[in-house]
């Protein structure tokens, strides 16, 4: 039952690419394949193309922007805190295997590039509120500042409650 086994797992993203279990062989960071190609198949290339501006200009653009956006996304999947990893993960062969068809043989961007990436590009006013974090949005909905305080909100019933809490402070 446990050890029946099937064929290998073939991804759309990369047909080269099959997954299969071995017990002695094992990869840290494998697990990002799975969401490859769930990002592959719900089309996450149209979406970084339609949304996101690449501001580079004439031969520089080594690095696709939709590469550089999944490097990103992916390593932060993994655990990697920041662009500090950037150099090793540059030479991991399953970073190499998420990035574009063009990239698998070479490898990912390296720490500079995307640090450029995530503060100049993604910061950008055209792609900031595009890619700013969902949290953002909640708080604006609940009236809290992007540090954190609280806005005050001057509803009838929360004058009505303030008036409350200072009648019976003060006896009246």
């Amino acid at each position: 039952m446990g050890d029946e086994t099937s064929g290998p797992i073939r991804l759309t993203f990369n047909p080269q690419l099959r997954v299969e279990f071995h017990g002695a062989t094992v990869t840290s960071d494998a697990g990002l394949l799975l969401p490859r190609e769930l990002d592959e198949r719900l089309g996450l290339d149209a979406l970084i193309e339609r949304h996101l501006t690449d501001p580079r200009t004439g031969h520089n653009r080594q690095f696709p922007v939709a590469d550089l956006f999944r490097q990103s996304i992916y390593s932060r999947l993994a655990g990697y805190e920041d662009t500090n990893d950037a150099e090793r993960l540059a030479e991991d062969p399953t970073f190499r295997m998420l990035a574009s068809r063009e990239r698998r043989e070479t490898s990912v961007a390296l720490t500079s590039t995307l640090h450029w990436f995530e503060t100049d590009v993604l910061a950008e006013e055209r792609n900031y509120g595009r890619t700013r974090s969902p949290r953002h949005r909640i708080d604006r909905a609940r009236g809290v500042t992007s540090c954190g305080r609280c806005l005050a909100r001057r509803t009838s019933a929360a004058k009505s409650d303030v008036a409350a809490v200072m009648a019976a402070r003060t006896g009246h």
